[in-house]
């Protein structure tokens, strides 16, 4: 690797902080669904082999790296927010309350918080936003891979209840399959009814 995946964990302990955890979410595009995030801490030392972006990687590689980093994690945790809270509040401040719901749900708890992107608000903890962090830290990159995988395991679920919108395929991302079977079916009761592609159907 030509560069230190922990470089900001390393500057973060180098301040003070001990129990740092990376966080990410996921699902923020799809058209129905909650969205996920996730919060992971490790303790000094411990690397996983191919935690990496969750994009960059394979379902049934994201699968193995999953337990891993279950097994691996000093604590980790994993929190939703359902598609009608998304749609009450806007898909940005749902993603903020899943950030905090996962950080707070940590215990023991994290004393700081480095998170994917460039923006948060309302977490409980210090925190840095890092941009492109899943691919520059390696606790945003491996609570990118729970918060991926277990929404994916979700929507699979989804999908048996609602076979005909093909959500096991699409994860609820605005595919053109996904678009046709609302305009043939109409929302499920798991549509984000706010979004462009659903609210057209609405009645």
């Amino acid at each position: 690797m030509d560069f230190n995946f922990f470089e900001y964990e390393e500057n973060k302990r180098s301040m003070g902080y001990n129990l740092i955890a990376g966080v990410d979410e996921a699902g923020r595009g799809p058209l129905a669904g909650a969205v996920y995030a996730a919060a992971v801490v490790f303790d000094e030392g411990v690397y996983i082999e191919g935690v990496n972006d969750s994009k960059k990687l394979t379902e049934k590689k994201r699968e193995k790296l999953f337990d891993e980093i279950i097994a691996k994690a000093k604590c980790y945790s994993i929190y939703s927010v359902d598609e009608k809270t998304i749609d009450e509040v806007n898909i940005l401040n749902a993603t903020y309350m899943a950030f905090a719901g996962a950080i707070s749900s940590l215990n023991p708890s994290c004393d700081f918080a480095l998170i994917d992107g460039n923006r948060a608000k309302n977490i409980p903890v210090p925190f840095e936003t890092v941009v492109k962090g899943d691919s520059l830290s390696f606790s945003i990159a491996a609570a990118s891979i729970l918060a991926k995988v277990a929404r994916d395991r979700y929507i699979i679920e989804a999908d048996k209840l609602y076979p005909e919108y093909g959500f096991a395929k699409h994860k609820g991302y605005g595919t053109k399959e996904h678009l046709e079977a609302i305009a043939k079916y109409g929302p499920c009761p798991i549509h984000r009814l706010t979004f462009g592609g659903v609210r057209e159907y609405v009645k």
